[in-house]
């Protein structure tokens, strides 16, 4: 038994309506809705959220199951476990018990369903993995970073400014589209990134954080540029 996780909050300060709100034609969460539904992976598709409005969005794009979550986990200092290990526990209770669960985020438009099915193949297929989830690449050498301090700036690490670029290590960060994992390791509360999460690797041109209406507009720029056109 598999299900996809979708938490989706009414409440965004800094982009309202965020998860619903028209993005190249479509609300934003019918992006992950329409991956999911695309990969044929899970028994059911739960959007996690406390609006109604909401989850009639989520109906009509696909989603087949609605919990609501109370109040204390919609607040915007609640971190996504807690979400998701509701929505585990409410639909285990009510519907039937989950081998795996995979965490889908509502603002992840470039999420692709070969993806998806690249994270379960991966995590299944393993006998000492809990999680698989999406990475990508940084674009820049993240070992010459460098801080504003006073009127100047200075490097993080001095010893790395002189080095070639070709000699630093490549570093990945989380692209925040989706988190495969076991329901015992979501329950139990493992760390995602740890040895034992698998990172399923995605070009940077497809991945791209909604936070702020800069982020928006870049990333509809990016989805037309590269999705849609």
């Amino acid at each position: 038994m598999k299900i996809a996780v979708i938490p989706a909050r009414g409440g965004s300060k800094r982009i309202s309506g965020k998860n619903i709100k028209t993005f190249a034609g479509k609300p934003l969460i019918a992006y992950s809705l329409a991956a999911a539904n695309a990969s044929g992976l899970f028994d059911d598709i739960v959007v996690s959220t406390d609006s109604d409005d909401i989850a009639q969005v989520a109906r009509d794009y696909g989603a087949t199951q609605i919990i609501k979550r109370p109040e204390s986990l919609s607040n915007d200092i609640v971190g996504t476990f807690p979400v998701v290990q509701h929505a585990i526990e409410t639909y285990q209770q009510s519907v039937q018990q989950v081998e795996h669960v995979c965490c889908i985020y509502a603002t992840a438009p470039f999420l692709q369903a070969q993806k998806l099915i690249e994270g379960y193949q991966r995590l299944s297929q393993a006998t000492d993995k809990h999680f698989a989830f999406s990475v990508t690449t940084f674009p820049f050498p993240i070992q010459r970073a460098i801080r504003l301090k006073g009127e100047g700036v200075e490097p993080l690490d001095h010893s790395q400014m002189t080095k070639r670029s070709q000699d630093l290590e490549e570093c990945y960060h989380d692209a925040g589209q989706f988190y495969w994992g076991t329901t015992q390791a979501y329950l139990s509360n493992q760390p995602m990134f740890a040895p034992h999460s698998i990172p399923v690797v995605l070009p940077r041109h497809l991945v791209q954080d909604i936070d702020t209406p800069e982020d928006w507009e870049r990333a509809e720029l990016m989805y037309r540029a590269y999705v849609a056109g």
